[in-house]
């Protein structure tokens, strides 16, 4: 939740409700909100569960699923910070992959008895569209270079652009930084002249502006010269991590899901 748009947090709900998922809860692992609702949560579900006929033994031994680098590990450490005052049992890191099997119980809480078991992540084995699958990627559910830094920052840059997230139209927004407007996070962050739809104009600013230079030889009538020209697959990993790191603004990469077309 500290990096997604929830500002039309019902929609969000209503829509997973018609998926078929209940029992919300929006939480950030990193400032430990909304982590102490989880546990009574399960607890309940669990109790109020057919299944659960198992008097004998009280304990509960919750699996945790999801798509890789959603913040599995990273649940699993909050809830023992908040319920038993320690620190990391599971390693966590900003890309996938960082799990690579199911580990044993992992204890979150005294009462109830609660372990948890972290997984890999996992995909759907077929995507739907190639747009939910650069979404996915943008998340970092794969490697970068899976797909291409350069067209991850293509398909991040007509985002920002296409959910108007720039102008002075946006002088409501809590990230922009004077109440009167101002410009797209990426145009401050990167000290551009304005919103640009052209990925190449983009990145080779960027890569100017955090000094990314790489030499390559060019063959010409005179034999072979050594020019400097932009870093561009640099300043791609730069934009990519910037948004993921919440630096460009909170994002609903979903919107056009919960609203219909955004374009005329």
């Amino acid at each position: 939740m500290d990096l997604a748009d929830l500002s039309q947090r019902q929609k969000i709900i209503q829509h997973l409700e018609r998926e078929g998922l209940k029992n919300v809860i929006f939480t950030n692992c990193v400032k430990d909100e909304n982590v102490k609702q989880v546990i009574p949560a399960v607890t309940e579900l669990v109790g109020s569960s057919c299944r659960y006929h198992r008097g004998e033994n009280v304990e509960l031994c919750i699996m945790v699923v999801g798509v890789p680098n959603v913040g599995k590990s990273s649940l699993i450490n909050a809830l023992r910070r908040q319920h038993l005052r320690k620190g990391k049992a599971t390693r966590v890191g900003g890309e996938p992959g960082i799990t690579r099997a199911v580990m044993s119980r992992i204890q979150v809480c005294e009462r109830p008895l609660m372990f948890l078991l972290d997984t890999p992540g996992v995909l759907a084995p077929r995507i739907e569209s190639v747009e939910t699958g650069l979404k996915l990627a943008l998340c970092g559910t794969v490697l970068d270079h899976l797909v291409g830094a350069e067209s991850l920052a293509d398909y991040l840059l007509y985002t920002l652009n296409r959910q108007r997230l720039f102008g002075s139209d946006l002088a409501g927004w809590p990230w922009l930084p004077r109440a009167d407007g101002g410009l797209c996070r990426y145009v401050q962050h990167y000290g551009l002249d304005g919103a640009c739809d052209d990925v190449v104009t983009v990145l080779k600013r960027v890569a100017v502006r955090l000094g990314k230079t790489q030499k390559v030889k060019v063959l010409t009538g005179t034999g072979d010269v050594t020019v400097v020209q932009p870093d561009y697959p640099a300043a791609a990993h730069d934009f990519l991590r910037t948004f993921r790191r919440g630096l460009l603004g909170a994002v609903m990469l979903d919107r056009d899901v919960l609203q219909g077309p955004l374009d005329p």
